[in-house]
């Protein structure tokens, strides 16, 4: 009988090697894939932005470009794009990711940015990255949990390559699928992708933002209770702002059935708004405002003008992404409330940023390491407070719908319903 349990355990033994070292080749070779393509991918978004800044006046384009993306989405028969959507529902279910997503994800992106669509990236690189996990599931001859595997496997090295967060992006490829629960077999291959996708990314000249924070407050009470009102305020602005993007869409489905037409008024709504300000601070990803926000002089009501610019453009049909948009809304929101509060300015920006983060994601792990990848791990027990606090006060809303919230946020329940 001890033979046989000997056995046995040998074979278990033989088999977790093999299976760590297959998903270390997998992982590792999607890695590499996903770096490459972020790289490529953040070249073209660095060209196209670039150009608009210097020639403002394709803005004019911003009524037609839109018009433009939904013709390319219907030659190709993708009218009904559900953008991260089916990527995030590929894992819950049998949603086929098409092999077209990709490309087009890749290409609308560029224009979204070309034009000044106020959207961001790390859509187009959720996408990119789930392509490529099921292209490789497909071509290995995965079962279905392996090949779901493998969809974050790929998120999880194009958003690395992307945001340049390593860290975040390996949680956060596996905390976005389901609130309340983790899928930890895929964390091993998440963080090899996750790394080795950043450092291609890195060596083709790719930077990984980073902010230095000024001294910090000392971990006391008056500025944590000063800390958590600010993620109250997150908690609140991301249920506007995904209230916004979903219930707005509906109306305006309803308001305006003809999608082209939709198109064409929304987006001149976005050019008239740009006009309206005079520059281009609203349009595109707006990461480089960040560095107004950590010194205070953001404008007063940047992020409600950020949420509006961000709804306009992606209802009018833009691809890009909500993610860094909702990074220049927590910011200028926190810089906001530090010059309300008599806080410091960096410190607010980035405990802002994380919150809203937090809130339209409903994924507070990966919005703490984002804090600590991008400013810094000396001010983590504000971030780790300011996401506590913001993700119980969003509620079950979320900018990605095909969420699942399997345990409550508020008890030990098995919910197990979507994100409103």
């Amino acid at each position: 009988m001890d033979k046989e349990r000997v056995k046995t355990e040998m074979n278990n033994n033989y088999n977790r090697v093999m299976g760590m070292i297959k998903w270390l080749l997998l992982s590792l070779t999607t890695g590499l894939t996903s770096g490459m393509i972020g790289a490529a991918f953040y070249y073209c978004i660095e060209k196209v932005t670039l150009f608009r800044t210097n020639h403002p006046a394709i803005l004019f384009l911003l009524p037609v470009g839109a018009v433009g993306i939904l013709l390319i989405y219907h030659l190709f028969r993708s009218d009904e794009d559900e953008g991260t959507n089916i990527v995030i529902a590929s894992i819950h279910s049998d949603a086929k990711i098409p092999l077209r997503q990709g490309p087009l994800i890749f290409l609308s992106t560029i224009l979204s940015h070309l034009v000044g669509a106020s959207v961001g990236r790390e859509g187009a690189a959720l996408q990119l990255g789930g392509s490529v996990g099921k292209f490789y599931g497909e071509v290995m001859e995965l079962n279905d949990t392996d090949r779901k595997t493998m969809i974050m496997v790929g998120m999880a090295g194009v958003f690395s390559a992307l945001i340049g967060t390593p860290m975040a992006a390996a949680i956060f490829a596996m905390e976005v699928i389901s609130i309340g629960i983790m899928q930890y077999a895929a964390l091993m291959p998440c963080v090899i992708s996750a790394f080795t996708a950043r450092a291609v990314a890195s060596c083709l000249g790719c930077p990984a933002p980073s902010y230095k924070l000024e001294a910090l407050p000392a971990f006391a009470l008056i500025p944590v209770m000063k800390i958590i009102l600010l993620a109250i305020f997150c908690g609140l602005v991301s249920m506007g702002f995904c209230i916004l993007l979903h219930r707005g869409e509906r109306r305006v489905r309803k308001l305006l059935r003809n999608r082209y037409l939709r198109a064409l008024l929304l987006g001149s709504a976005v050019l008239v708004l740009t006009l309206l300000f005079g520059d281009q601070t609203y349009n595109g990803a707006g990461t480089e405002f960040l560095d107004l926000c950590l010194q205070g002089e953001a404008p007063s009501g940047a992020f409600l003008w950020k949420i509006l610019f961000t709804v306009l453009s992606i209802l009018a049909g833009y691809k890009g992404g909500e993610i860094l948009p909702s990074f220049f809304i927590g910011a200028s929101l926190g810089s906001l409330f530090a010059g309300l509060m008599g806080m410091d300015p960096g410190l607010c920006a980035a405990a802002g940023l994380c919150g809203v983060f937090c809130g339209v994601t409903n994924c507070p792990i990966s919005s703490l390491l984002i804090g600590c990848e991008l400013f810094g791990f000396s001010a983590a027990p504000y971030f780790l407070l300011v996401c506590a606090f913001s993700y119980l006060i969003s509620g079950y809303f979320g900018i990605y719908t095909s969420q699942r919230i399997v345990y409550s946020k508020y008890h030990a329940d098995y919910i197990d319903k979507k994100t409103l």
